[in-house]
């Protein structure tokens, strides 16, 4: 079989992450990614975040499978470049502040007289409209303004933020599933059509219920650390050899948990004989549960949980989170040789499709790498004028 997206062909114009996640997800269901990159390259290339042999990691991980082509949208000439490769493609995809598109030319009424079929998605902070429409949107700024940083951390201590930049990875999560939408709209229309996603209601939308609770309830929520404000227990322990979490959501695994800790009697304790009554108690319960569970090791207390099935897990750092099965079982590791740092391993793709065994893993482009190759096998270009182009500043 074919990947899903095989021959879909999208121009990507987003930088760091929010502009290519996204399209990053895209390539490895199939698509083809040419990254259209100005002369200094994108921000995500810059080399002193997360910094391996002079490159970023981030830059590695989010421009896996892609192109590169370099092209200069402030000049005629590029423009016109750009315009050819939109009549050849399906999806362009930028994350760039309001009214760039519109100065550069390459805005959706323009691109759409070109390409009638062509999608256009924008990943903004806030919307392209609107009171914050020009407001940096930088991942810390949206984690904090969405509400995130007051609802994570330990109570009574300085906000947090969630340690992996959701609010610029909530841009490619919306901007790929408003793609693939706007891709499936265009089969039944057979028009294009421009879609647009930001990242505060991107992180809005992944609150979920609490918000629900919040808006409907009125009740505001406050960091609870690794514990749950609704069911206890449901937190992390620590034990002799680190910390593992326990979650008991439905009272039978409440009954469980009492007999692992061989204390069958605080099942049928009045304190705790339900989850109404272990919220009230939670601070006698959770003394309770530290004391026997510090007296022995995770493998011990995993052992006893997993063979009693009660929901737990070892609380992880990353070199334990791959060394999980089904790491392997599932191919979730995968690898390319890039031509500077040599061997990267990275996390797979999460989306399986029976019958396609094959993974996608092609190497994150330098800059400007594929320039001269798409412009001669994509748009057929000769040599002259390729050469005609670099000297008008157009491409690089």
């Amino acid at each position: 079989m074919e990947h899903a997206l095989a021959g879909i062909r999208v121009l990507e114009l987003g930088q760091i992450i929010a502009g290519t996640y996204g399209s990053q997800v895209l390539s490895d269901l199939g698509a083809e990614v040419i990254k259209i990159e100005a002369p200094e390259g994108d921000l995500g290339r810059i080399p002193s975040v997360a910094p391996y042999k002079g490159i970023s990691t981030l830059f590695l991980t989010f421009n896996r499978n892609k192109k590169s082509i370099v092209i200069n949208l402030k000049t005629v000439e590029g423009r016109q470049v750009f315009y050819d490769l939109v009549r050849l493609s399906d999806v362009v995809v930028d994350n760039f502040r309001a009214g760039v598109l519109e100065r550069l030319e390459i805005d959706y009424p323009r691109l759409s007289l070109i390409n009638p079929r062509i999608i256009q998605c924008s990943v903004t902070g806030f919307g392209s409209q609107g009171a914050y429409k020009d407001f940096p949107a930088l991942d810390l700024v949206i984690q904090a303004i969405s509400g995130y940083m007051a609802i994570t951390g330990e109570p009574d201590r300085a906000p947090a933020r969630v340690g992996i930049p959701l609010a610029d990875l909530s841009g490619g999560i919306f901007s790929c599933k408003a793609i693939l939408a706007a891709l499936y709209q265009r089969e039944r229309t057979g028009q294009g059509c421009r879609v647009e996603t930001s990242m505060f209601d991107g992180m809005l939308n992944l609150l979920s219920y609490m918000a629900t609770h919040y808006l409907t309830a009125g009740e505001v929520p406050k960091p609870q650390g690794s514990a749950h404000e609704f069911s206890v227990p449901w937190q992390a322990f620590a034990v002799q050899d680190g910390f593992i979490v326990i979650a008991t959501r439905q009272e039978n695994f409440w009954v469980r948990l009492c007999d692992v800790v061989e204390h069958p009697e605080w099942a049928h304790d009045e304190r705790f004989a339900s989850n109404a009554q272990r919220l009230v108690n939670r601070h006698i319960l959770i003394p309770l549960l530290e004391t026997v569970l510090v007296n022995n090791t995770r493998q011990h207390w995993l052992d006893k949980l997993y063979a009693a099935q009660v929901p737990a897990a070892p609380v992880n750092n990353l070199d334990g989170a791959f060394g999980e099965p089904p790491v392997a079982e599932r191919e979730m590791i995968v690898e390319y040789m890039h031509p500077q740092v040599g061997r990267v391993r990275m996390p797979g793709n999460p989306i399986k499709f029976e019958g396609i065994d094959k993974t996608l893993s092609s190497p994150a482009p330098m800059l400007g790498e594929h320039t001269e190759t798409l412009l001669t096998d994509l748009l057929q270009l000769t040599p002259e004028r390729i050469a005609q182009l670099r000297q008008l500043g157009a491409i690089h």
